[in-house]
């Protein structure tokens, strides 16, 4: 058998959401219950394994991918399996738990995204064949490894100012290309021998001549991928240029669509990179609108009635023809607008809080709000003028940071997945 393939739990908050009419699951559990591998003091019930093959099943047919032989696909689908039990052992060692308030809020979340309310997804579910216990457990179990994931990797990567200027100034960031991408990984274990990089090597080259003489790349993905998107036919979806993997940075933009790159070696194992398709990119454009503002805090010198009539009083006088600006400086309670004279600069909607966007959004040019209450206090808002504006640069600078981070977290989350698969104990018994 070939080095454990690694996997990530595919978040059942977005999979279950679009899938949900694709995955009937017996109503009843078997009366018999075969263990299909120990992991560590654990175990992975047929049942949990039968289940899963008919939500993974019903996933692929909807792509339209062909299935591989019923072995392979089980040994693919027990290894994910395997490694969730692996993340959910350590999450219960280091306390880490989803509270039922919000398990609730994410499944009334995934109802909305269905279009439904709580009762109905609920029977929607029992009717599809789902325990809707048994659906909130697995709920809860990929909001567990998500929190595991944060806390043990993504938490723990950071990028620097420097690195942001370095990859701003690269010739991959300059591109405003986006591209498709699949994806085939062919892992070797931490500490792998000659031997078996050698025999991962030569799966690999079988692969790529397989996929050479015209496989379907998503089939044999399924097939043959340790890659955390196999399941999904090995599909990354789009990326921009500066979205890549450091690894595929060179390689990508010398493919044409259709084609498929040579063997690209990685301390993960061997990667096989298609390129499925390309598009071009439009420069960052976004609404801004320019504030003055007054708020008052209401405390022990100010009742919450008194600071709501003192606005209201503030605001005829605006009307009345005295300047915004002076009245900012004489009685905000936000220093640093009130010192430029309530002037709050350009903004996004998005950078705003909720509440003084909504009001913000039935206002014209000139116009003054009714003074109106948010966590921060009662205020008062003047739209001065609003305008599109091209935020290409200091959004290309803020999802620099972004990519960058995820990059990071991405490769790091392989090699630490890679690390408890090797390292915890796994007997298989599932046959065939």
């Amino acid at each position: 058998m070939r080095p454990h393939p690694l996997r990530a739990p595919a978040l059942v908050l977005l999979t279950l959401a679009l899938l949900l009419p694709l995955h009937p699951a017996p109503a009843a559990v078997e009366p018999i219950e075969r263990i299909v591998a120990v992991v560590n003091d654990g175990v992975v019930l047929e049942s949990e394994l039968r289940n899963r093959m008919r939500t993974v099943v019903a996933q692929l047919q909807a792509r339209g991918t062909q299935l591989p032989p019923a072995p392979v696909l089980r040994r693919q689908v027990l290894e994910r399996l395997i490694l969730e039990r692996i993340q959910l052992q350590i999450a219960e060692r280091l306390g880490i738990r989803v509270d039922d308030e919000t398990l609730n809020r994410a499944i009334r979340d995934i109802a909305r995204r269905n279009g439904m309310d709580l009762d109905t997804f609920r029977r929607t579910l029992e009717r599809d064949g789902f325990s809707f216990e048994r659906f909130r457990e697995d709920v809860r179990a990929e909001m567990i490894i998500a929190r595991l994931q944060r806390q043990q990797v993504a938490s723990r990567v950071t990028v620097s100012d420097q690195e942001v200027e370095d990859f701003l100034s690269s010739a991959q960031a300059q591109t405003r290309r986006s591209y498709r991408l699949a994806h085939i990984l062919v892992a070797v274990p931490e500490a792998a021998t000659p031997e078996q990089i050698a025999a991962a090597r030569r799966e690999a080259e079988e692969v790529l001549r397989r996929l050479r003489a015209g496989a379907d790349f998503a089939e044999m993905a399924v097939a043959h991928s340790d890659g955390q998107k196999a399941l999904e036919g090995g599909d990354l979806g789009w990326r921009r240029a500066d979205e890549l993997p450091s690894l595929f940075a060179e390689v990508v933009p010398r493919l044409e669509p259709g084609d498929v790159s040579e063997l690209i070696r990685s301390p993960s194992g061997f990667h096989i990179i298609k390129l499925v398709a390309v598009r071009g990119d439009e420069p960052h454009v976004v609404e801004q609108v320019r504030l003055r503002h007054i708020l008052l805090r209401p405390g022990e010198l100010l009742s919450d009635e008194e600071a709501r009539i003192r606005l209201e009083q503030l605001r005829e006088r605006v009307l009345a023809g005295e300047p915004f600006e002076a009245l900012a400086r004489a009685h905000s309670d936000d220093p640093v607008s009130a010192a430029k004279g309530g002037d709050m600069g350009w903004l996004s909607p998005a950078e705003l809080p909720p509440e003084i966007a909504e009001v913000v959004r039935e206002l014209e040019p000139g116009q003054v709000s009714a003074p109106f209450r948010t966590r921060f206090g009662w205020h008062l808002v003047q739209l001065v003028d609003q305008r599109r504006h091209d935020d290409t640069e200091g959004w290309r600078r803020a999802r620099a940071r972004e990519l960058l981070h995820r990059r990071k977290v991405e490769e790091r989350l392989q090699l630490w997945l890679r690390q408890l698969r090797d390292e915890a104990y796994v007997e298989l018994r599932l046959e065939g």
